[in-house]
């Protein structure tokens, strides 16, 4: 099989359809679409995602705490607790391990979310680092997702295709800098790394009011869109041309010659609102610091992006376009 996350049908019918046994606590459970579980815990929700890092070697206890709360932050919910697991081959160094960890516990300190446990393990079942993280949150039960309707927006914080272009930066500088790319332009890439929340956001577009969320990883939009479609069973029509990207992402998958909306895209949030709410949403996020562009709607049954007029429809994604630089 290719390299990267199974296809939806795939998942579908080889791991979702697969698991039959259901408890009444649980009132969102696994489906493509879902970033997470959610069980009622009585008074308050209880929120789960779990998540692995395979494609980088570089600033991965960053990436992993960021892309696991990042789930929990789409369920409308407060991360609280994290567990981490550490598998590594047998030439990893204990300084290695040890950067992980201070990477993790920076990253956990800015979002306020506890590191509780987990495991690591040096095993020759892996070649290279595979860093997997469990985030749990807490939710209120008044702070409840809307139906969607035909005609509301589909909006998206910051830019496209962030994580990637700051793993490529990292893990292709080298390579880059001979190329031509400028050392300013790799630092910029690079510091995407400090972006790729979407906690923040989640947290706003919660107490204001939206009527779904789904953080854009791998797949890049043009995945996080067709899950979303989906998991709605309704139609989406995107305007690519107002889909934001910074030049030097543009300028990396030109040199690699991928495709930017396919690129994961962690720290960018996909947020459908009503028409009415998208004033407060778009004010109390530009408020916060945090760029928001309504990139289309919810229309007829297909998934459908718009370029200079032209259609074209969105099938189900395949590999991430990252697997096929690092």
């Amino acid at each position: 099989m290719d390299i990267g996350k199974l296809p939806n049908k795939v998942l579908e019918d080889l791991v979702i359809s697969s698991i039959k046994n259901r408890r009444e606590e649980v009132i969102e459970r696994a489906a493509v679409g879902k970033d997470c579980a959610i069980i009622d815990y009585g008074d308050k929700y209880c929120v789960l995602s779990s998540d692995p890092i395979t494609g980088a070697e570089k600033n991965l206890g960053k990436i992993a705490v960021n892309v696991a709360c990042n789930d929990i932050a789409a369920g409308g919910a407060e991360p609280v607790a994290l567990l981490i697991t550490i598998l590594a081959p047998p030439e990893t160094t204990q300084e290695t391990i040890r950067n992980i960890m201070s990477e993790a516990n920076e990253a956990s300190s800015e979002i306020n979310v506890e590191i509780v446990g987990g495991h690591t393990e040096i095993t020759n079942a892996v070649n290279r680092i595979v860093l997997s993280m469990t985030a749990v949150g807490i939710k209120d039960k008044k702070n409840v997702l809307e139906d969607v309707r035909e005609g509301d927006c589909v909006l998206m914080t910051k830019l496209s295709g962030m994580e990637g272009s700051t793993i490529i930066a990292e893990e292709k500088e080298e390579e880059l800098l001979k190329a031509g790319f400028t050392p300013k332009e790799l630092g910029e890439a690079k510091d995407y790394l400090n972006y790729l929340s979407v906690v923040k956001e989640g947290t706003i577009c919660a107490s204001v009011g939206v009527k779904y969320m789904h953080d854009i990883t791998e797949g890049g939009v043009e995945g996080a869109v067709w899950e979303a479609s989906k998991a709605l069973g309704m139609g989406i029509e995107i305007n690519e041309d107002e889909i934001p990207v910074a030049d030097v992402t543009k300028k990396l998958c030109r040199y690699f010659s991928i495709d930017y909306l396919k690129l994961i895209s962690s720290g960018s949030m996909l947020v459908i609102s009503s028409k009415e709410n998208l004033g407060p949403i778009k004010e109390k996020l530009e408020l916060n610091g945090i760029a928001v562009t309504m990139i289309g709607e919810i229309k007829g049954e297909k998934v459908s992006f718009i370029s200079d007029g032209k259609s074209r429809e969105v099938n189900q994604p395949e590999s991430d376009e990252l697997y096929k630089v690092v």
